[in-house]
């Protein structure tokens, strides 16, 4: 079976949890933040927020805002497949092009509250700080139509509660779009 699961939410809202699930289910994951990351690394760049953050959004400007979609789909090699991080309808675009009838979109949603501690706990590189830093990558990445995205999701996994409902939650989503 072949099959593509996106996977959108907010920063901080438990996609990676969705991502730990399925993967012991054995499904293979594609992250484009890695892609991102990696394009990071690549230019010698700090990782912090600003400079990820503005080299990803620098590339939206200058190449279209499916960029790092295009970028992204040579990485899915068949099966069921989940890409973590897409972050806006031109992305989804891109994928619906790619992948048609086989594209599925999960959104996970948590409130900005839960979501900043959670990013306060998690510790990554690329991660913001301060309260008025998390406004500033929300604006960015409501900016790349990332909302409209979750709206218009096949599936969505509100993430408010412990990990073992949120893994519950995944499970069943996971149960009604993958074998």
């Amino acid at each position: 079976m072949f099959r593509v699961i996106c996977v959108a939410g907010m920063p901080g809202c438990g996609k990676e949890e969705f991502v730990k699930v399925a993967q012991e289910r054995g499904l293979a994951v594609v992250r484009m933040g890695d892609i991102v990351r990696e394009e990071a690394r690549r230019r010698g760049l700090k990782f912090s927020d600003d400079s990820v953050g503005g080299m990803s959004h620098e590339e939206r400007v200058r190449h279209g805002f499916g960029i790092w979609a295009e970028r992204t789909v040579p990485n899915v090699k068949g099966g069921v497949t989940l890409i973590e991080g897409i972050r806006g309808r031109e992305e989804l675009e891109v994928f619906r092009r790619a992948f048609g009838k086989k594209l599925v979109v999960v959104a996970i949603h948590a409130s900005p509250k839960t979501r900043y501690g959670r990013i306060l706990q998690r510790g990554r590189g690329d991660d913001v700080l301060s309260w008025e830093e998390f406004q500033r990558r929300e604006e960015r990445e409501l900016g790349w139509g990332l909302a409209e995205v979750i709206a218009t999701a096949d599936h969505m996994i509100v993430n408010e509660g412990d990990l073992d409902a949120m893994r519950a939650r995944c499970e069943a989503v996971l149960d009604a779009i993958s074998p």
